[in-house]
């Protein structure tokens, strides 16, 4: 019978006398055991599953811990990289490295009456007898054509085009606040930001360079020289797309607008009609499309009644009813048709003045 401490069934034959003795200097501290990748299954695995006596114990936590701080470097990285495109890709910021978009050509042409300007108290009397009496009033004036799509462009692309461009001529020359001086960022907020700057220093340092007058932009009349009488203005015009490049779009706008205007601050003064021809050129690559803005390319502007010694670049400020401009008014200029003026100033044609 086997002692206290022995194996069942006593010392194997053929074994060592002293075995405690051989494996006495082995020392088996907490550490070792801790490290060890074997571990015994149980009697009842190993007889359920037939499985070996012993079997491999899970990998140290440090492997996991490896892991995690591998995906945490990842995802800052991807973070990162995120943050940098996003940034270069901002709708309001200019990226570095793009080619810079073209100054804006802008040309604003007063034209000047011969004779007085003729008033009546009523803006609808005098539509009726004017050129005017057939245009639609205000964005009504702006019918979009028929959006087609084009070698390289979706028909939702180009009517994104169409759309953009109608808003623009809306905002810059229908919008009371816009009119009135007041308001110019409903219009700043379409343009494509490689135009940002010649925009801003248009309004800080207007002048007529060709460059940098605000009326070119838009249409704002002086607040101290004449406000608004009839909010419905007549619009008569067109829209045309065409395809320029396999990446740009352009839009042509061709519209003429008839204001009903009176004295600044005085609601019983006679009412006059000013006259404005403005066709635009705008330019739109995809991601102009994607975000509805535009670049302006060119401006062509034919207004009146002004006088030729008025500065019109930053302000319009127009002869009201009863003014008359003066003399050395150059040949008659009509904005009802499609001729270019060849001056920097003209005079309005008879035929363009209601007839009253």
């Amino acid at each position: 019978m086997a002692g206290l401490g022995g194996p069942p069934g006593g010392t194997p034959e053929g074994g060592p006398g002293g075995g405690e003795d051989e494996y006495r200097s082995v020392v088996f501290d907490e550490s070792f055991v801790r490290a060890a990748r074997l571990q015994e299954f149980s009697a009842q695995e190993r007889i359920t599953d037939h499985a070996p006596a012993v079997r491999r114990r899970p990998p140290l936590r440090r492997a996991g811990l490896s892991r995690q701080a591998l995906i945490l470097v990842l995802l800052i990285a991807v973070a990162f990289g995120t943050a940098i495109y996003m940034g270069v890709r901002h709708p309001y910021q200019s990226p570095a490295g793009q080619r810079a978009a073209e100054p804006v050509r802008m040309t604003v042409v007063p034209l000047a009456p011969r004779e007085r300007v003729p008033g009546a108290d009523d803006a609808a009397f005098l539509y009726a007898h004017s050129p005017a009496a057939h245009f639609r009033t205000a964005a009504q004036g702006i019918p979009l054509p028929g959006a087609r799509r084009t070698a390289h462009f979706s028909e939702d692309q180009v009517f994104n085009a169409l759309t953009t461009a109608k808003n623009y001529i809306v905002r810059s020359a229908l919008d009371p606040e816009v009119l009135g001086g007041e308001e110019v960022r409903s219009v700043r907020v379409l343009l494509d930001p490689d135009q940002l700057h010649q925009f801003d220093e248009s309004f800080e340092k207007p002048a007529l360079d060709g460059r940098h007058a605000p009326t070119g932009w838009l249409v704002r009349f002086d607040p101290a020289r004449a406000e608004l009488a009839d909010p419905e203005i007549r619009v008569h015009g067109s829209l045309r797309v065409a395809e320029s490049d396999a990446s740009t779009l352009e839009v042509t706008a061709d519209h003429t607008m008839v204001y009903a205007l009176r004295p600044a601050d005085d609601t019983r003064g006679e009412v006059s009609l000013f006259t404005l021809r403005r066709e635009l050129h705008f330019r739109f690559d995809r991601d102009d499309l994607r975000l509805h803005q535009t670049r302006l390319v060119a401006s062509y502007v034919q207004a009146g009644p002004l006088s030729c010694a008025e500065d019109a670049a930053n302000h319009l400020r127009p002869l009201l009813a009863g003014q008359e401009a003066g003399a050395g008014v150059p040949a008659g200029t009509d904005p009802y048709t499609s001729d270019n003026a060849t001056a920097l100033c003209g005079s309005l044609a008879e035929n363009a003045r209601p007839k009253v």
